[in-house]
């Protein structure tokens, strides 16, 4: 979490400020109160990751906010699935509650490549607002490594879509049809792109 004090030094280094909101980071979740900028938003989001059934990851946060992060959106590879449940405010202090936890959704008939191992023939249905196929290419290490599933719109467009490529160095690709994400033979990291995700939502 040491990567938010030069983020939001940054971010705040104007000297006129005109919002306050509580600020809640995971380790460190007192509800101090912190100064945003103007035109800022506050913003609170909930991030939950599976591993099947089983939850890996439940962060919740507040702070400051951007248009980008304010946004409920979900990531599913089968065998892990992130969702991100975001709300903003633009009233001092506005961001005091958490938001509700995000749900799983049902299947909403959408169907998807998606990656067991190395064998990406296998297909899977997709949840809730999912309405896209996705395909990742991660580069760690010098290495590519993809990975396909479904996704929500706003993971797919406009800033989000590119920060996560920046933060992860990959090329990602949206699609609208079913199985439109093609079946290629290819290799699988989660742990890369959820780490990613939480870092775009926390701090972009």
């Amino acid at each position: 979490m040491h990567l938010i004090v030069p983020i939001l030094v940054c971010v705040l280094l104007p000297k006129a400020y005109s919002l306050k909101c509580f600020e809640c980071t995971p380790g460190a979740c007192t509800n101090k109160q912190i100064d945003c900028l103007n035109p800022g938003q506050c913003g609170n989001s909930w991030i939950i990751s599976y591993a099947g059934d089983r939850k890996i990851l439940d962060i919740n946060t507040k702070s400051c906010a951007v248009s980008a992060g304010c946004l409920s959106s979900s990531m599913n590879f089968g065998i892990t699935r992130t969702t991100i449940a975001s709300k903003c405010c633009n009233t001092d202090l506005c961001n005091s509650q958490n938001v509700p936890e995000p749900t799983k959704g049902l299947p909403n008939g959408k169907t998807c490549f998606t990656c067991i191992g190395t064998d990406c023939m296998s297909t899977l249905s997709c949840l809730g607002d999912e309405d896209h196929c996705i395909s990742t290419t991660v580069n760690t290490g010098g290495e590519k490594i993809s990975m396909k599933g479904c996704a929500s719109k706003t993971i797919c467009t406009g800033d989000v879509s590119r920060a996560l490529g920046s933060t992860m160095s990959t090329e990602m690709n949206c699609c609208e049809g079913n199985l439109c994400n093609n079946a290629q033979s290819i290799g699988l990291s989660l742990l890369i792109l959820v780490t990613s995700m939480v870092s775009v939502t926390l701090f972009y």
